[in-house]
């Protein structure tokens, strides 16, 4: 008579591959995952609950904090929340939706830089993590020059931007976006044909388009899955329908087609920037509407109407009519949404976040489980989770 016991392991949270604060619980067979509970819950920041006690202007320094990796495309599903909210999205100025958009698809390169880098040196491959902080760190540059903050940018204001593009930036952005490209094609060379690279990933973590679906799958980790789905173009925003872009999408369903569509999409982002550098045009920045858009600095220290705005809406805060909605945006992980419920008071009722990384990681045990331990830190990569939107 013979019998195999499993051996229960914690994989983090202080485990590097693990991405943050992570704890997952493994029942092995040997080296092979019968069994795989992830577990959260140690950063306890309580955004939403935090919301429900901050005006609606007071809550975007909170949203950065979520994805801190992709901290603009938080700001964004923000404000258009409450844009929405309070009936002013078709008020925005078009400089501004085209500043908002560039800025989101540089953002998107930015985390999927962070996303290459550390899942390629999870794996083992130590140059190409870097040389993607490398050109990060031309992102951050920029991060800094435009709102004075090198992560937690927050730019985007209730109805527009916080401040125009300062001098010099647009050349800044399209010198990087000219150089990208080849150094996307230095990721590709140093990784596409890697033979140890393609058996760490290829086959690894597969998922069928049927299966994420029913979990809730989005962004690259469900197109890698054949579901053609981006809501940049199915359920467009800030004027992305204006852009001509491709929507990249693989049917491998696992780690090595989750690789193509992420590099695919950073050269797309290159060319969605270069179309909103042709589109920039002088104009506004900032919706007219006073009783609820802060107004400009030196509108505030130059005028008395805008000291007296400016005084009105961060003591008081705007009033919204009593209602609900909701707004998702289309973030390098996967759809991000905001609920918003309003009941007439300057502060949210209630806000609920949709994260991307929080719904994705339930794939984790499915992906995992029958792999052997050493494809569990490739699956974790490649599902490039950021645990301060997992546990809010």
């Amino acid at each position: 008579m013979s019998f195999t016991e499993t051996m229960t392991v914690n994989m983090g949270p202080q485990h590097p591959s693990t991405h943050g604060v992570l704890q997952l619980v493994l029942e092995l067979d040997g080296e092979t995952v019968t069994k795989a509970t992830p577990h959260i819950g140690f950063l306890h920041r309580g955004t939403e609950k935090l919301s429900e006690n901050r005006t609606y202007h007071q809550i975007i320094p909170l949203t950065d904090r979520l994805d801190y990796l992709a901290p603009m495309h938080n700001n964004l599903g923000y404000v258009l929340a409450v844009e929405k909210l309070f009936g002013i999205t078709d008020k925005i100025p078009e400089r501004a939706k085209v500043v908002r958009v560039m800025m989101a698809e540089i953002t998107r390169i930015k985390s999927h830089l962070v996303w290459i880098a550390c899942h390629a040196l999870d794996i083992g491959a130590m140059t190409v993590f870097i040389y993607a902080f490398r050109e990060r760190e031309h992102i951050m540059n920029m991060y800094e020059k435009l709102s004075g903050a090198r992560m937690t940018s927050n730019y985007f204001r209730v109805g527009g931007l916080s401040a125009d593009l300062p001098d010099g930036f647009e050349k800044d952005v399209r010198d990087f976006i000219d150089a990208m490209p080849g150094h996307i094609d230095t990721y590709e060379g140093l990784l596409t044909g890697n033979k140890i690279w393609q058996k760490r990933v290829m086959g690894v973590g597969e998922i069928s388009g049927e299966a994420a679906i029913d979990i809730g799958l989005t962004g690259p980790a469900l197109r890698s899955s054949g579901v053609d789905w981006d809501l940049r173009r199915d359920n467009p925003y800030s004027g992305y329908e204006d852009y001509n872009f491709k929507v990249h999408v693989d049917d491998g369903c696992d780690t090595w087609a989750r690789y193509k569509v992420r590099l695919l999409e950073m050269r797309e982002a290159c060319k969605i920037i270069r179309q909103c550098l042709d589109k920039l045009k002088p104009g506004p920045i900032l919706a007219d509407c006073p009783k609820i858009c802060l107004p400009p600095k030196k509108n505030v220290v130059n005028t008395i109407e805008g000291l007296i705005h400016h005084f009105k809406i961060i003591t008081e805060g705007p009033k919204p009519e009593v209602g609900e909605i909701y707004q998702g945006v289309e973030n390098p992980k996967g759809e991000v949404g905001f609920y918003l419920v309003s009941d007439g008071s300057p502060r949210p009722y209630r806000m609920k976040i949709r994260p991307a990384s929080f719904v994705n990681l339930q794939a984790l045990p499915q992906m995992v489980e029958g792999r052997l331990i050493a494809d569990v830190v490739a699956v974790i990569g490649t599902l490039d989770i950021v645990l301060g939107e997992i546990d809010r």
